[in-house]
């Protein structure tokens, strides 16, 4: 269907910011030029706590949400994106507010380590040592260990699918659902949605490959499922799972790969592709409505697989 005016509109205000593609400058002025992006903010929650918990080689930075009521929570592990390049715990502040409010949960938001300066598996180790250190502290956040989710948006999305298969490779935890908003899964440029979208809808094909050549120390690691999830032998057994999609994207059909790839291999799994939007639109519910629309769906996600796993009061 054709571009969605709403979405229009905000790649028109994003244009006239006048920032060069990530590819054409420094990861360093890249992370400086994405922090003047205009952010809405999200809903309030009843508190927010920055800590430092103890990661693979030092302390990572985590922010804690939590929800109105007595608790214990569900916990959420969300990981931002930005091509593991850009990114902070201020890019993902909207939506981890909103997953926080819709889901009903704790949100333990990584600020993982970022590509060149660590390159990969530094942002996945990092992730999976915040990730295991919620469940193992889930009191000291007033949280449930026992129903924990994980989730991201585009290399975001990447790293959740990757702690799936790092659970399932190191005997858990055990993880009710995860969350792929416009995941990363493969180091394939050749698919249709790469051709149909290489240019002028934000993300760019050249802006994915830079992205890949900052993460990967070399291409021999294209073929390790924590950084291509896609190059899985198998995904038999992996968690239930909610793989959302835009149509202007390159990474729209190696999402909806792996999310056919899921279903075949009997996991519970939901694909939905959102029309007329762009990558990146998860996050912008204050100006396109189908933004809200996939926020209302990935928190319905959480209530419903948190509530499977744990106590009825939690369904919707």
């Amino acid at each position: 269907m054709p571009l969605d005016p709403q979405i229009k509109q905000v790649m028109e205000a994003t244009a006239a910011l006048g920032l060069p593609p990530a590819n054409t400058v420094s990861p360093e002025e890249a992370r400086a030029n994405a922090k003047k992006r205009p952010r809405a903010p999200g809903p309030e929650v009843a508190k927010i706590e920055d800590r430092m918990i103890p990661g693979p080689d030092g302390d990572v930075p985590v922010r804690i949400y939590t929800p109105e009521g007595d608790g214990p929570f569900p916990i959420l592990a969300w990981y931002h994106g930005g091509g593991w390049v850009v990114g902070d715990l201020e890019q993902a502040d909207a939506s981890a507010r909103s997953l926080c409010v819709g889901g009903k949960c704790v949100v333990i938001s990584v600020d993982y380590r970022l590509a060149p300066d660590t390159k990969f598996p530094g942002p996945a180790d990092d992730c999976w040592a915040a990730t295991t250190w919620a469940v193992a502290n889930a009191a000291s956040i007033n949280g449930d260990s026992s129903r924990l989710a994980v989730g991201g948006d585009s290399a975001g999305g990447n790293i959740a699918a990757a702690m799936c298969l790092m659970a399932a490779d190191r005997g858990g935890p055990e993880i009710a659902v995860q969350l792929l908003i416009y995941p990363v899964t493969d180091v394939n440029f050749k698919t249709v949605s790469y051709g149909e979208n290489a240019e002028g809808f934000g993300l760019t094909k050249v802006t994915m490959e830079w992205y890949w050549e900052h993460y990967l120390a070399s291409m021999e690691d294209a073929s390790n499922p924590y950084a291509a999830p896609a190059q899985a032998k198998s995904l038999a057994g992996q968690p239930p799972a909610l793989v959302i999609t835009a149509e202007y994207d390159p990474l729209r059909d190696e999402g909806e790969a792996y999310a056919k790839r899921l279903s075949e291999a009997g996991v519970a799994t939901t694909a939905t592709r959102y029309d007329g939007v762009i990558h990146g639109f998860f996050s912008m519910g204050a100006a396109v409505d189908k933004s809200v629309q996939a926020m209302d769906e990935a928190s319905a996600a959480l209530r419903n697989a948190f509530a499977k796993a744990g106590t009825p009061s939690a369904a919707d």
